[in-house]
C-alpha cells in the first residue's frame, strides 16, 4: 500500500538563512495514527506547516526534498486547496474565533470545505458525540470557554471539514491531564471507529505513545528514530535519551 503522506529527504529554512529541517524522511499510511515526538524547537511545527504548505506564510520554504500527499507535491496546492482535498490541519494554540459561539466556530470548518446544510448537520452530530461538552456549550462565545473547550472546538472545526488526513500540532499544550486524556481518547476513537488517518506532533510523549501506532522522533530538525509506538515506549534507552524518561506504561 502506498503512503497517503510521504516526506522524502525534506530540508527547510526560514528567511533563506535559518535551517529548520535537515533531510527528514517518513511515511504515513492510510488508517495510521502517527506521532511526531520531540522537544520544543526540534522542528515538529515546521514539519507540520510544510505538510499544509503554510511555511511560506511564516517566511519559510522547503529547500530540498519533497512532501507528497496522495501522490502530489504539497507545494503545488494552496492551504485552502489542501483542505478541500481532505488534508486538514489544527495549528497549535487553540485557535478559535473568540467572538463566535462554539457552534459558529464548528460550522466555519464545514463552510471552508464548501459543505452544504446536510453535511453541516451530520458533522455537528459527529463532533457533539465525540465532545459532549461542546454540545452543552454550543451557544457560548468561544472566548468565554475554558482552554480545554477551546481546544476541543478547534479540533471539532477541523473535523467538520471531513479530513482524510488530520494533522494536529501539540493538542495537549497547556491543558490539564484529564482534558489531555479526553482529547487523545477522542482522537483514538476517530482512528479506530472511522478509520481516520492522523499525524500528531506532541511533546507529551507518554500520551502520544499510548495512543499512536507509529512514532518518529525529531531532534534538531532531523528524524532520528522511527518505529512502532509500543516498541519505542518499551525501550529504556529511548525513554532516557529522547523522551526524558517519562514514558508511562501503556494501558
Amino acid at each position: 500500500m502506498s503512503a497517503l503522506l510521504a516526506f522524502e529527504n525534506v530540508a527547510a529554512s526560514y528567511n533563506g538563512a535559518i535551517a529548520a529541517l535537515h533531510g527528514v524522511s517518513l511515511e504515513v499510511r492510510a488508517g495510521d495514527f502517527a506521532a511526531l515526538l520531540g522537544a520544543n524547537g526540534a522542528g515538529k511545527t515546521t514539519l507540520l506547516k510544510a505538510v499544509s504548505n503554510l511555511l511560506p506564510a511564516a517566511g519559510g520554504r522547503i529547500t530540498s526534498g519533497r512532501i507528497l500527499f496522495d501522490g502530489r507535491d504539497v507545494t503545488s496546492h494552496s492551504p485552502a486547496e489542501h483542505i478541500r482535498r481532505g488534508l486538514v490541519p489544527v495549528l497549535e494554540g487553540r485557535r478559535c474565533f473568540k467572538s463566535l459561539t462554539i457552534e459558529e466556530n464548528l460550522v466555519a470548518g464545514a463552510v471552508g470545505r464548501g459543505f452544504g446544510r446536510g453535511q453541516v448537520t451530520r458533522g455537528l452530530e459527529v463532533v457533539y458525540a465525540l465532545f459532549p461538552r461542546l454540545k452543552e456549550r454550543r451557544r457560548v462565545a468561544a472566548g468565554l470557554t475554558s482552554g480545554g473547550e477551546q481546544q476541543m472546538a478547534a479540533i471539532g472545526r477541523g473535523l467538520m471539514a471531513a479530513p482524510r488526513l488530520f494533522v494536529l500540532d501539540e493538542p495537549s499544550m497547556g491543558l490539564a491531564p484529564l482534558v489531555v486524556a479526553e482529547i487523545f481518547e477522542a482522537l483514538s476513537r476517530l482512528n479506530r471507529e472511522m478509520g481516520m488517518t492522523l499525524l500528531v506532533a506532541e511533546q507529551n510523549s507518554s500520551i502520544a505513545l499510548k495512543h499512536a501506532h507509529h512514532a518518529t522522533v525529531i531532534e534538531n530538525g532531523r528524524s532520528t528514530l522511527s518505529g512502532a509506538a509500543a516498541d519505542l515506549a518499551a525501550r529504556d534507552d529511548i525513554r532516557d535519551r529522547y523522551l526524558g524518561g517519562k514514558v508511562a506504561a501503556l494501558a
